[in-house]
Order: C-alpha cells, then sequence, then structure tokens
C-alpha cells in the first residue's frame, strides 16, 4: 500500500503532549533532550507540564509542535524498521519543517532553532490586536475571494488556510476581519474568529518572511528521501535547492491544504499515517477525500496498533 506520512501545524498542542513516547521510547527520549539542547531551554518540560500560557506563544508552540511529531516518527521507526518510506509527505504550515525533517532535508536540531524564530517572527510581525483570523464556513474559494474583496477596503485581508471544502481560513487587519464576519451572513457562509495571536499566512507577515529568508541562508539542506509537498505550490518536490524559497514563500502566502491532499492521492496515495499530536489533519482529510484513510500516529498504544495492523 503506497502510504504518506502528514505533520500537524499549530493549534494542535495541548500540555502533556509526548510525555508518553518521551517515557516509553529511548528514540523519542533522544529527541526531546537534542530539541533541549538545541534551543537552550527545556521545550520537553514545556511541552510535558506546561503552563499552557508558555507552550500557547507561539515561538514555543512551533518547536513544540516539531520536536513532538519528530518523537513520535522516532518511536514508530524504533518499533517498526521494517515500516517503508512514504512516496510523500506534506505538513500543514508548521507541519512542513516535520516533514522536511523526515525526509532528511534538515536536521532536528536546524528545525527547531528555525521555528524558534519563525513562531517570534511571526509573533512580531503585527502588533497585539492589529490582526485577526476567522474560519469561514460554507463558501468556496472562489466565493471567499470575493468576500475578502469586498470587506478589504484600504487594509489587508486575504485567504490564509484552503483546509477543506467549505473550511477556509482568512486573515489580516482586525477591522477587515470584522466587515467580513458582517458581510458572510447576507452570502450564506459563516465567518467564525479564531484564538490566534496573530494573522498568519497573509501579506501583513511578510516582515516575518524576511526575517525566515536571513535564517535560512546559512542553512544546508540534505537530499531528500522522498518529496514533500509545499504548503505554497501543492507541488511534490525532492529538489533540496528549492527548499528555501519555498519555506519563505510559505509565510505570507495562504496554505493550500485541500490541493496538497489531492496531489498526494492523484500521485497514487492509498493510505496516510497522521505522525504527530491531535487528529486535526485526519478531520480535514475526510472532507477532502474520504476514500485516504488516515491513521494516527501520536503515542506508544497507536504505534503497537499499527504494527498489528
Amino acid at each position: 500500500m503506497k502510504t504518506v506520512w502528514l505533520f500537524p501545524g499549530q493549534g494542535s498542542q495541548k500540555v502533556g503532549m509526548g510525555k508518553d513516547l518521551f517515557d516509553s521510547s529511548p528514540a523519542a527520549r533522544e529527541v526531546y533532550e537534542r530539541a533541549d539542547e538545541a534551543l537552550g531551554y527545556s521545550i520537553s518540560k514545556m511541552c510535558f507540564e506546561g503552563p499552557d500560557d508558555d507552550l500557547t506563544l507561539t515561538a514555543n508552540t512551533q518547536p513544540a509542535i516539531l520536536t513532538t511529531s519528530i518523537a513520535a516518527l522516532a518511536t514508530l521507526r524504533e518499533k517498526r524498521p521494517e515500516l517503508p518510506l512514504p512516496i510523500f509527505a506534506a505538513g500543514h504550515s508548521l507541519g512542513e519543517y516535520s516533514a522536511l525533517v523526515a525526509a532528511g532535508a534538515m536536521t532536528l536540531e536546524q528545525a527547531v532553532k528555525l521555528v524558534h524564530l519563525r513562531g517570534k517572527a511571526m509573533q512580531d510581525a503585527v502588533p497585539p490586536g492589529d490582526g485577526a483570523m476567522a474560519a469561514v464556513m460554507g463558501g468556496t474559494p472562489e466565493s471567499v475571494q470575493a468576500l475578502c474583496d469586498d470587506a478589504r477596503e484600504d487594509s489587508v485581508l486575504s485567504p490564509a488556510n484552503f483546509n477543506a471544502p467549505g473550511q477556509i481560513v482568512i486573515a489580516g487587519s482586525a477591522a477587515a476581519v470584522g466587515r467580513a464576519q458582517a458581510l458572510a451572513g447576507d452570502r450564506k457562509m459563516k465567518a467564525i474568529p479564531l484564538k490566534v495571536s496573530a494573522p498568519f499566512h497573509c501579506a501583513l507577515m511578510e516582515p516575518a518572511a524576511r526575517a525566515v529568508e536571513t535564517a535560512l541562508e546559512s542553512v544546508s539542506f540534505g537530499e531528500m528521501s522522498f518529496p514533500v509537498v509545499a504548503n505554497v505550490d501543492a507541488t511534490p518536490n525532492a529538489d533540496a535547492s528549492r527548499v528555501a524559497d519555498l519555506l519563505v514563500r510559505q509565510v505570507d502566502n495562504p496554505v493550500r491544504w485541500t490541493d496538497s491532499v489531492l496531489a498526494m492521492v492523484n500521485g497514487g496515495a492509498e493510505a496516510a499515517l497522521e505522525i504527530g499530536t491531535g487528529r486535526v489533519l485526519a478531520g480535514l482529510i475526510r472532507k477532502i477525500h474520504k476514500e485516504l484513510s488516515v491513521q494516527g500516529v501520536g503515542d506508544p498504544a497507536a504505534v503497537e496498533a499499527l504494527k498489528g495492523s
């Protein structure tokens, strides 16, 4: 069976995540220890004990989720060494970095440092309260784009995440998002405000994109073991020389998750493993292509269940 590996993004975090992996798997324990050393503070303690206010700070959330995803993958490879490589991997926003670590394009140490910087840069790009995001339900890409065009006025507003049919997130200035919420009802859509710290994946993130671009200039990328579907163009990439540009563009452009999943299906994917905490991606895939089965691998029990399947 042709399998793909999927890695979650921001929003899947919770206090306590990965503690059972750390306790049961030497391979997972090593991942957390390496991440702690690379960052210079204990991201493992923050994952396991919180507090939640610290874990949900974007600069901490991003390395925490990445580390937990790679710890889950390390456990899986430790317990099931015969597991074949996927035909593709993909990650939602931040999760693209996890997919690149899995493919060998970058090391865990490089990735946790990069996403820590990325998270801080995204947080600092827009003053608190100036930006917002909302999930628009019941619209098409065309109708949500029109909603943004009509609500934008002289500010920033655009689609940020094409998550699934009928579920598209918009991002921009707080005033523009508010206007979109007011307009949505008259257009048979519903715009639900999201509790986020910044308006990700829109033009307001341009300063963060420049910070990520500078950081990536010193990174040497390794040969990739399998293609990673990039968020920004929904196309499989196995060329290490293209990774930096794709990651820079990802910061202030929308996440094309629906198209990414369909690209993997069209490329032959028959099953998927969601590697890391939460089951957000499985829920989205049910709306995108329900014939693609998704099995979660985020704790020791799930790894054992996979071994028996």
